[in-house]
């Protein structure tokens, strides 16, 4: 016969959620200190205010007749990693959103309203603060409005001084201005955005290579950089809507027939899928300096070049696939806006593929 394990007498002090290691309480009071950020970031399309069990948003009737909604949801991947060695939480959020706004922007589509999820083990408000102050920074900054995400508290969940943060976005754009890729012909030209550095893309390589096999530590200073391996690492995924949105909204939206925006698969995966069958992108390399981050990742570990391009964006952060004839035009109007803008190839006939030469 076996025999009933015996129940311990129930402890004498009541059991809480706190003592489970969630602290409600806490979150609720580092969210208060954050919510005159995350206004600032509302639209006027917002309609719910912070709090509410589901958030709402009109779309505005006086841009969009025939309107379809594009979404997306990313994270900032092991990026945050180096934020957690570093101690630094103040620009993940930011991240998170141009990467998502990105994402949705080369289809045409302008972000409405964004929402995030901040996972923790263990709450704590001096981490959670600047992570929100950059989700609503980057909102604002892309003119979409922060409305709404979820803070989970889970405790045995997430390594000790880990978290995790996602997004989701969602834009609009007008049925008959979406972008595909379907109309790009060969001779067409490829117009390459300047990146930022690593933006969100690579970064478990790059840790590989330069923490582990190259033996740096995130303050160190090698020469080919301007700052510590940590700020080159830390720079924000840049956002390209503020400059392509004006053009976009025009009635030929400047011959542009595609864009491309160049994340986790690089170049060569990103550019291929908008390129239609029977054409063929051939980048010319040399048409821009790559910047110095990438060199010293690549002879940290002799990263082979093929993989380096199909890791990286190789500072190249957004690919505009635009009318020959109207190319000169697109990339003076660019860089009037402000835009480090290069011709870094054409397409051509061939196999549905990219090329870098």
């Amino acid at each position: 016969m076996t025999k009933r394990k015996q129940r311990p007498d129930p402890p004498a002090r009541p059991l809480t959620y706190r003592d489970a290691g969630v602290d409600i309480d806490a979150a609720e009071r580092a969210l208060d200190r954050v919510k005159p950020l995350i206004r600032e970031s509302f639209t006027a399309g917002v309609v719910s205010d912070i709090g509410a069990f589901g958030s709402m948003f009109a779309l505005p009737r006086d841009e969009f007749e025939d309107p379809v909604l594009v979404s997306s949801v990313d994270s900032v991947g092991t990026k945050l990693k180096v934020a957690f060695m570093t101690g630094r939480h103040d620009t993940v959020g930011e991240d998170l959103v141009n990467h998502c706004v990105n994402d949705i922007l080369v289809q045409g589509a302008r972000a409405m309203y964004f929402m995030d999820y901040f996972g923790v083990g263990k709450f704590d408000g001096a981490v959670f603060e600047p992570v929100m102050a950059g989700l609503a920074r980057g909102c604002k900054g892309a003119g979409c409005a922060l409305i709404g995400g979820e803070t989970a508290e889970l405790p045995g969940f997430y390594a000790p001084g880990e978290y995790d943060l996602v997004g989701f976005v969602v834009g609009a754009v007008e049925s008959a201005r979406i972008i595909t890729g379907a109309h790009i012909t060969p001779g067409d030209a490829l117009l390459g955005l300047a990146s930022n550095g690593l933006h969100t893309n690579g970064y478990s390589l790059a840790r590989k290579a330069l923490f582990e096999v190259a033996g740096y530590g995130p303050d160190d200073r090698p020469e080919q950089l301007h700052g510590t391996i940590a700020d080159e690492l830390l720079r924000v995924h840049r956002c390209y809507a503020p400059p392509l949105l004006p053009l976009l909204r025009e009635a030929g939206a400047c011959g542009i027939r595609a864009m491309a925006h160049i994340t986790g698969g690089g170049m060569p995966d990103n550019l291929r899928r908008v390129l239609p069958e029977g054409c063929r992108a051939v980048i010319r390399r040399d048409a821009w300096p790559v910047p110095p981050i990438f060199e010293l990742i690549r002879a940290a570990a002799n990263v082979p070049d093929a993989e380096m391009f199909r890791t990286f964006n190789m500072g190249i952060g957004l690919i505009v696939v635009v009318a020959a004839a109207q190319a000169a035009e697109t990339a003076e109007r660019l860089a009037k806006a402000g835009e480090t803008c290069f011709h870094i190839g054409e397409v051509a006939r061939g196999e549905r593929a990219v090329e870098v030469r």
